[in-house]
């Protein structure tokens, strides 16, 4: 199982999680490539921290939104939101080439993430800037989504991704960050998740039912309270569980 987590996130003299910490647990690191969150310091800072530990890197693009995180939709043209995907991923390229590392994966943020899952003009965008930049390039995002299908349909490696950390809806949505149940909290109850996930494939959602989660990364809100001491422990609950831990991009 691939254990992933969102980094890089703050810009300027605001720092938000810990990525170095977070870089000592995880094998997969979402960098931020300065439009929802980062900027060129910290995109260098972190890829020069991931590949000392041997993490991969991968693109966490997103809206150009920093006021907003990337959480707001922004209904884009095609063309433009393929160029601003294509622009995020060639910026986080370039710090990864002083390290003697590349862009391993592409994973959307926020607001993207969640309409790219559903609405299949972002996706095709999302898709069209992956094609263009490296087809090669595995897309990270939910299982059975617009996303995973269209990508899945233009020949791209699709990675399934679940969420230890966050609310499942019984339809395998995730819980809008604005309903109660969107955010868990507590660390043991995150580390079961997550061992739920990589063996039994699937998680309880909000209203108490199991809903079916085959995914091959399980990924970590840095920016969730207690986001080092629930990935330690998610680590460490996988690793127990016989769950062997490596990047699902290594090449």
């Amino acid at each position: 199982m691939d254990l992933n987590a969102d980094l890089g996130e703050g810009f300027g003299i605001w720092r938000l999680g810990d990525d170095e910490a977070l870089l000592e647990l995880v094998t997969s690191a979402n960098v931020a490539c300065g439009f929802h969150g980062g900027d060129p310091s910290t995109m260098r800072r972190v890829c020069s921290a991931a590949a000392e530990r041997g993490v991969a890197i991968g693109a966490q693009v997103g809206y150009r939104d920093l006021a907003g995180f990337g959480r707001r939709h922004i209904a884009y043209a095609f063309e433009e939101l393929r160029d601003e995907i294509t622009y995020q991923l060639g910026a986080l390229e370039a710090f990864c080439r002083p390290y003697r590392t590349r862009v391993r994966y592409l994973k959307p943020h926020g607001a993207l993430y969640h309409a790219a899952a559903c609405q299949e003009s972002q996706a095709a965008a999302v898709v069209a800037a992956i094609s263009d930049y490296d087809s090669d390039l595995p897309v990270l995002c939910p299982p059975g989504s617009v996303l995973a299908q269209l990508a899945t349909g233009a020949g791209l490696r699709v990675v399934a991704e679940g969420f230890a950390d966050r609310g499942y809806l019984a339809n395998g949505a995730l819980v809008p960050r604005s309903a109660p149940g969107a955010l868990v909290t507590d660390p043991q109850e995150i580390a079961e998740r997550a061992v739920r996930m990589a063996t039994e494939r699937a998680v309880t959602a909000v209203d108490g039912s199991v809903v079916p989660c085959p995914v091959e990364s399980i990924c970590l809100h840095g920016d969730t309270p207690g986001a080092v001491q629930a990935a330690a422990l998610v680590r460490a609950a996988l690793i127990d569980a016989g769950v062997p831990l490596r990047p699902f991009s290594t090449s």
